[in-house]
């Protein structure tokens, strides 16, 4: 098996891309400490165990690890190689079995819209950058979002949030006047 490792805009995150594996599937999750992690996910939990591991994204079909600021990445990245070879080839399920609440179902349109767009035009390109984008709200014309993984603390989310997603929405749906950050 081989594990490709992609640097991202944050340089405190890289991106591990397993060959022909599925990470989280539709499951995206993010994950900043041990307990966390502790109740979804034996993967993420595995990688904690890493000294100086400070967050843990695991995406569609990536991860994206962020380390500790003062951990150099050269002494890592051996580490969190050798823990995901190890979780990916004991054939585990990555989240423990948990049911699923689906609350798409009462979206009003608009919401479905800023959804669609969202899920076809920005998360695959923040995907590409170890992260991913979610949808929290729509209150009074202003869709609230949050950036996981690398984009978490990137030092050009602001940009990304802004000029990219808020210009993009606009243009789609003149109901939406604004595009925050969810706090973390």
């Amino acid at each position: 098996m081989f594990i490709q490792i992609e640097n991202t805009p944050n340089p405190e995150s890289l991106k591990f891309v397993p060959d022909d594996v599925k990470i989280a599937g539709s499951k995206i999750s993010e994950y900043k400490n041990l307990d966390e992690a502790k109740l979804e996910s034996p993967l993420a939990e595995n990688l904690f165990v890493i000294k100086g591991v400070k967050n843990v994204f695991l995406g569609k079909d990536f991860i994206t690890i962020t380390k500790e600021g003062d951990i150099d990445w050269q002494n890592l990245k051996t580490d969190i190689l050798s823990t995901m070879m190890d979780f990916i080839n004991s054939n585990q399920e990555v989240f423990y079995k948990k049911d699923i609440d689906d609350s798409d179902s009462e979206d009003s349109d608009i919401v479905k819209q800023i959804k669609e767009l969202i899920e076809m035009k920005v998360r695959p390109a923040v995907a590409m950058d170890g992260g991913d984008i979610i949808f929290h709200s729509f209150e009074n014309n202003i869709v609230f979002l949050s950036l996981r993984g690398a984009c978490s603390g990137c030092p050009s989310s602001t940009v990304t949030l802004k000029n990219g997603i808020e210009n993009m929405l606009k243009h789609y749906i003149p109901e939406v006047e604004s595009v925050e950050q969810m706090p973390e």
